[in-house]
């Protein structure tokens, strides 16, 4: 496993390693991923690709699995829901709905974003400047991007230190709009070059990007724990989709979203970074997959069981194996499908205790696994 390395802060986000696996059937730590994804059959109707299931920032050698992402595809459409390490490479490698070579972002109808930590939006940029060369120019309308608005207080320090300085003061909480708006500046040389030289269109008049409005929403909000009780509301919808949001449990992250996607044939709920979430079980209910992060208490643990802050606090801002199968069980959801491993490495028996408390279909996530929410064919 990593080790412990740096200071600690409570926006700390443990790192994993290794290869994620199909539950009780293990794939070895360092193997290389397979040279293309399996097809779903054809008439599975929609199903969910997770694109990379591992999560937390960084690289550690001998890891293989890509960054938190997941594209859950409805005939030929494709949605996103964040796009970490190696998303894009993981979709083209992918390409669900048989697209042609760089045009693979043509198929892609919608990117949500569930928060803005790095380990879910770090393909983000580079989405934003290959959009040209992949397929985005032949789509007729722009690309609907929907993510958290800005946020207006920092949430306070965590442990016993000093002030830090803040990082961007005039704007030390940017939500999605203003995250887009920097990358595009940080790009102006390429992007600047690319429209003068290679007459493509501004990469700005290829995206629609809205900030989630929060129903209801208070300034209190920002440091609640837990999120107040709120229904789920819809951010977007098509001829083939109908997506809502509700707030999470991530602290001090605000807004942290979870997502459901509801079609004519099933649907899929993705939970975002969360601890056990009220919110989440009620968006949750009703649904035919459950996707849902999850991390290791005895892994945490092992690297933060000298500090009981940091372990209380990473055991509650994620959710415990022990305790993603009771919120399944909760939502009567009757497959819950587990991403975002922390760790993501073996042994795979570490996952066992997600059964606990649920008497659904389990499966542990791995890269470019697909996972049918056709209430009428239930099987991968």
């Amino acid at each position: 496993m990593p080790p412990r390395s740096g200071p600690l802060s409570r926006r700390t986000v443990l790192a994993s390693a290794g290869v994620a696996t199909a539950f009780l059937a293990g794939t070895p730590a360092g193997a290389a991923p397979a040279a293309a994804p399996v097809r779903p059959p054809t008439g599975t109707g929609p199903h969910a690709l997770l694109l990379g299931v591992s999560g937390g920032p960084g690289w550690y050698p001998g890891t293989t699995p890509a960054g938190i992402s997941t594209a859950v595809v409805v005939g030929d459409a494709v949605y996103l829901v964040d796009v970490g390490n190696r998303a894009l490479e993981q979709l083209f490698r992918a390409n669900p709905t048989g697209t042609a070579t760089y045009q693979e972002l043509s198929q892609v109808r919608g990117v949500f974003l569930t928060h803005l930590h790095s380990d879910h939006i770090i393909d983000y940029g580079q989405l934003l400047v290959i959009a040209w060369w992949q397929g985005l120019q032949a789509m007729s309308t722009p690309l609907p991007v929907r993510g958290p608005g800005r946020r207006d207080t920092l949430p306070p320090v965590f442990g016993d230190r000093p002030e830090p300085p803040v990082v961007h003061p005039d704007n030390p909480g940017p939500g999605t709009e203003d995250m887009t708006a920097s990358l595009i500046q940080a790009y102006a040389t390429d992007i600047n070059d690319r429209i003068r030289d290679n007459h493509f269109p501004d990469p700005r008049t290829l995206i629609d990007v809205r900030d989630i409005g929060i129903p209801g929403h208070r300034p209190e909000w920002e440091h609640a724990q837990p999120m107040p009780r709120i229904d789920p509301f819809v951010v977007f919808e098509d001829d083939r989709v109908r997506v809502s949001a509700t707030l999470v449990e991530h602290q001090p992250v605000y807004p942290a979203f979870a997502y459901r996607f509801d079609t004519d044939e099933g649907s899929l709920v993705v939970s975002g970074d969360t601890g056990t979430s009220d919110n989440l079980v009620a968006m949750a209910t009703g649904a035919d997959l459950l996707v849902h992060e999850v991390i290791d208490e005895e892994y945490v643990d092992a690297e933060y069981g000298d500090d009981e802050a940091v372990r209380n606090h990473l055991l509650t801002a994620h959710t415990p194996a022990n305790k993603v199968g009771q919120v399944a069980q909760a939502a009567g959801v009757p497959h819950l499908a587990l991403n975002h491993l922390v760790p993501a490495q073996p042994p795979v028996s570490r996952w066992r205790n997600a059964k606990r408390g649920y008497d659904g279909r389990l499966t542990v996530g791995e890269d470019l696994m697909w996972l049918s929410f056709n209430r009428r064919r239930p099987t991968s």
